[in-house]
């Protein structure tokens, strides 16, 4: 029998989340702007739009397509858009510079049951590096039903590329919980468990982790903004 995580949801404790208000957000993209204009970042941007994500997808994706706008006002930021869903669909928009192609084409997805594929966002990343630099990769999900050491192969594999991972999970479930802890940590990057209010919380983060692929390390740690603070607490060498 297998002994990887399902779907589901556990009496694990939700860790609170600080609340930042539009104002905050757009001050703290706009510092970002002004970090290194001539440098320009890679950030693939992964979704889990299988069935189980329905209830906060349709809740949250409003504010979700305006973290799109937030990412895209850093400036020298392209983004891909890479989502799955229903049976072996996994998707990957072409890069862009314009955030409302991503907004318009995250709006026009629906979600459909099937299982986890986030072995294939990993291979893709890697791919995606070995053509060109990616300096981060976003990932957000509820669930994980895939070989676990195999996908934290692949993960300390884009570790090594020098590509970090940012896994948001939302739910409670503490498998899940523990094997995206320990793709972030192979990849030396980062790990948030997502409450209530996780589109809100999910803006602000990505937005310091905008700052990070825009002008490395260096710029986060210049950022005085919460976010930009509680990122680098978890960020490895």
């Amino acid at each position: 029998m297998s002994n990887e995580p399902k779907k589901g949801t556990a009496n694990a404790r939700v860790v609170p989340v600080h609340r930042s208000s539009s104002r905050e957000i757009t001050s703290f993209l706009k510092k970002a702007a002004r970090v290194d204009p001539t440098r320009s970042g890679r950030l693939i941007f992964a979704l889990d739009a299988t069935m189980s994500r329905q209830p906060t997808w349709d809740r949250a994706i409003t504010i979700q397509a305006s973290m799109f706008d937030a990412v895209g006002q850093a400036g020298g930021l392209s983004v891909q858009l890479v989502y799955f869903r229903g049976y072996g669909e996994c998707r990957a928009s072409k890069w862009v510079l314009n955030a409302a192609a991503l907004r318009d084409l995250m709006t026009g997805i629906e979600c459909r049951g099937g299982h986890t594929q986030i072995g294939k966002v990993l291979d893709h990343a890697r791919r995606e590096t070995a053509k060109e630099r990616l300096s981060a990769l976003v990932f957000i999900g509820d669930a994980l039903e895939e070989d676990v050491d195999l996908l934290c192969q692949k993960a300390g594999e884009l570790g090594l590329l020098g590509v970090r991972g940012f896994f948001f999970q939302e739910g409670a479930d503490p498998l899940v919980e523990r094997a995206f802890r320990e793709m972030a940590r192979l990849t030396n990057g980062a790990c948030f468990h997502l409450g209530g209010d996780s589109a809100r919380e999910l803006a602000a983060l990505l937005g310091a982790i905008a700052i990070y692929a825009h002008g490395g390390l260096k710029a986060l740690t210049a950022s005085s903004r919460h976010e930009a603070r509680r990122l680098l607490t978890q960020l490895g060498g």
